[in-house]
Parts: structure tokens; C-alpha cells; sequence
């Protein structure tokens, strides 16, 4: 088990390390809807994507041979999101449409793939309809209609969340890699017999760190709404593959604070008719400007703050399921 977590990280991180010098140099020599406002290439996150076909069809063979096809699931589904958010980069830099796709389009779309996630991930047995609570190990019984309804709405949620957070160099992927990082680790202590989700979160991990390569700062290519709509797609699917969806709650904090920060400004702005809280939201763009503190943070700043912090939460997500299958 051990030996296919590590050769999944190394194939994601080779992978999407190859992948990028082709496709940023393709991007750049490619027409001029590829770019973003700023001159950089967009739709990069096609990088860590197709590492990670690549690591579910090799390391992640084994697994179908035996059954079990939690990978394959986590990243058909976080792929419909990719394929949405391809779609609205492409109404954006195309057809020079700032807001792309209507956000009811948008909704519906992904709502219609949470709830397709759902059933499958309950037909093959991976999601039962009882909620798991981190940190007391219990588990409640939950009605089905409300739990697929709860679900779906949490998914879609953390979609749009990372999706929020990936508004300067580097800030989702790093964001995003302790949060892969605990999957793999949940799935070594727990050493159950399908680890075809460790699989999937390790091969992630692997693509995103090849993917920084490319995308810290300063960047050399975005992922654009195809790499985070895919990226919220995974986290979400791992959560429940692995039946413990509150376990987003601490993994990804700063998700949420990105989310509630945009909620906050906006409700506030049309509650007081143009007053704000934050001087730009979501909260990266508001440290990023010098609020509250009046220290203007540099974007490696900020990376280095958000990645920091998701990873102390990732701890303590650790420990509050160590337990879980009497580890």
C-alpha cells in the first residue's frame, strides 16, 4: 500500500511537471483567447488534471482489477466540474464575456452532477446515509432525502469555495495540497483494502506540486475556472468517497473564510448601501490591499499563510478521525 501512495505522488508530480513545459509553451505561441487580463496563459490546470488520469490508469489499474473504483468516481466527477469550468473560461476569453456562464447555468449543472456523485457513491457502498462526526467518532442516522439534499448543496459549495480562492498565484493548489495530503494520510492509517481514493488523493497532491512549478509566483500559467472547479470537484469527492463530508469543515477552513468573507461584503455593501467590511473580498484581495492592519501582503505572503494554516487544521482533522476504525 505504501510503495502505490508514494508511486502515485512521484507519476502526478513527473506527469504534470512534463505536461507543463508542453502546455505552457503551446499556450503562450497559442491564440490570444488562452490569456488571461494580464497577458498570462489561463486553463493550466488541464495540467495536474491529466497527471492524474494518469496515475488512476496505471497505479490505480490494481484496484479496478479488484473492484474497487472510488478513484475512477472522484475523478469522473470532479472532471464534469472541470468540463463546467471549462465552459465558462471559454465564454470569458473566447467570446470576450466577462461573466461566462449564467450563475443558474452554473448551478444547476453542478448540482445535477453532485447528485449523480451521490447515488453512485451510495450504489457501490462508499456513502451511507449515517453523518460521521470527527472528533467524538459517532455516527448519526440521517433520512435519505434530507442527507441528499445536505450533500449536494455541501458539494456545490465547496466547488464555488475553491473556486473563490484561486485569485492570486499559487493560492489554490497550495491551498489545496495539505488537504490531498490528508487523504493519503487517513488512508495509510487506516490500511483498509481499497485505497483507490489514497490513490486519487495522492496522485492530486503529486499533480499539484508539479503544477506550482508553474503556477507559484510568479506565475507562468492559471488553472482558470477548468482547474479550480475541477480542484473543489476532488476535495469534495474524497470527503465523501470516504462517507465523512463534515471532515470539509476543518480541512478547508480557508475555503470557508474565502466564502463567508465574500457573503459578509456582499450583504453588508447592500444592507448599508455601499459600505464594506473588507476592502476587497474574498479575503485574499483584502490582505492583499493593507486591510484592517495596513500591511499590504505580498501573494507568496499569502500563500505561505493559507497553506500554513490548512495545514495545522489538516492535523487536527488527523486526530479527530484517528480513531475512526479503531486505529
Amino acid at each position: 500500500m505504501t510503495l502505490k501512495l508514494i508511486l502515485a505522488f512521484v507519476i502526478g508530480f513527473v506527469a504534470a511537471s512534463l505536461i507543463g513545459i508542453w502546455l505552457v509553451r503551446i499556450l503562450e505561441d497559442g491564440p490570444k483567447w488562452h490569456m488571461s487580463k494580464s497577458g498570462t496563459p489561463t486553463m493550466g490546470g488541464v495540467m495536474f488534471i491529466a497527471a492524474l488520469l494518469i496515475v488512476c490508469l496505471t497505479v490505480g489499474f490494481s484496484s479496478m482489477l479488484q473492484g474497487y473504483y472510488g478513484h475512477i468516481f472522484c475523478f469522473l466527477f470532479a472532471l464534469v466540474f472541470g468540463a463546467i469550468g471549462f465552459l465558462d473560461d471559454y465564454e470569458k476569453l473566447k467570446k470576450k464575456q466577462n461573466l461566462g456562464l449564467r450563475a443558474w447555468q452554473k448551478f444547476l449543472l453542478q448540482l445535477a452532477a453532485a447528485l449523480v456523485f451521490i447515488y453512485l457513491m451510495r450504489a457501490f457502498g462508499y456513502l451511507t446515509n449515517n453523518l460521521y462526526i470527527p472528533f467524538w467518532n459517532v455516527s448519526y442516522p440521517i433520512p435519505e432525502v434530507l442527507y441528499t439534499v445536505l450533500a449536494a448543496f455541501a458539494i456545490v459549495g465547496t466547488v464555488n469555495a475553491v473556486n473563490l480562492t484561486d485569485g492570486i498565484d499559487g493560492l489554490a493548489a497550495g491551498t489545496s495540497f495539505p488537504v490531498c495530503i490528508f487523504f493519503v494520510a487517513v488512508t495509510f492509517l487506516w490500511a483498509r483494502a481499497d485505497i483507490s481514493v489514497g490513490i486519487f488523493a495522492s496522485g492530486l497532491a503529486g499533480g499539484l506540486l508539479g503544477f506550482l512549478l508553474y503556477n507559484f509566483n510568479p506565475a507562468k500559467i492559471f488553472m482558470g475556472d477548468t482547474g479550480s472547479l475541477f480542484l473543489g470537484g476532488a476535495i469534495a469527492a474524497m470527503a465523501f468517497a470516504y462517507d465523512m463530508p463534515l471532515i470539509l469543515i476543518p480541512v478547508g477552513i480557508m475555503f470557508i473564510i474565502e466564502t463567508l468573507s465574500d457573503i459578509i461584503q456582499v450583504s453588508y455593501f447592500k444592507l448599508t448601501h455601499g459600505k464594506r467590511v473588507f476592502k476587497m473580498a474574498p479575503f485574499h484581495h483584502h490582505l492583499e490591499m493593507g486591510g484592517w492592519f495596513s500591511k499590504k501582503w505580498k501573494e507568496k505572503e499569502i500563500f505561505a499563510l493559507f497553506t500554513t494554516i490548512t495545514l495545522f487544521f489538516c492535523v487536527i482533522a488527523f486526530l479527530g478521525v484517528f480513531h475512526r476504525y479503531g486505529a
